[in-house]
């Protein structure tokens, strides 16, 4: 956000506004955070460059954190235990544990066999 101090909201990319409200929610040091879709508005380019920026920053700053997404593949780069959900009513089908060593790496991510398995077990238990 280097260079960025003084501009408006309306004046920042969609990376940017989100950037700045992760650090809104990160500065009061709360133990926990809720992450409900944070990259869905996000252009693939920027949502990949955004989960990598988030995954570096909770490595410097470890929380828990409760990630709601529809993207499995975002689940399984950010997570170390996945539930797969029921919509309606809401019911946890299957808890993936995902126990890949940190960092990842998102482009070796693409080729790990663990991963592959465990996004092919994840589109299993939803019907996909």
């Amino acid at each position: 956000l280097g260079g960025f101090e003084r501009s408006r909201p309306a004046e920042l990319s969609g990376g940017m506004r989100q950037r700045v409200a992760f650090m809104r929610t990160l500065l009061p040091g709360r133990p926990v955070l809720l992450l409900d879709e944070p990259f869905a508005s996000l252009d693939s380019i920027t949502r990949a460059s955004m989960q990598g920026w988030l995954a570096d920053t909770l490595a410097a700053e470890p929380r828990t954190v409760l990630l709601v997404t529809h993207d499995v593949e975002e689940a399984l780069f950010l997570s170390d235990r996945v539930a797969v959900l029921l919509p309606r009513p809401g019911r946890v089908l299957e808890e993936l544990q995902v126990a890949l060593p940190r960092p990842r790496d998102r482009r070796a991510a693409v080729t790990d066999p663990e991963l592959a398995r465990l996004r092919r077990r994840a589109m299993e238990v939803l019907g996909a």
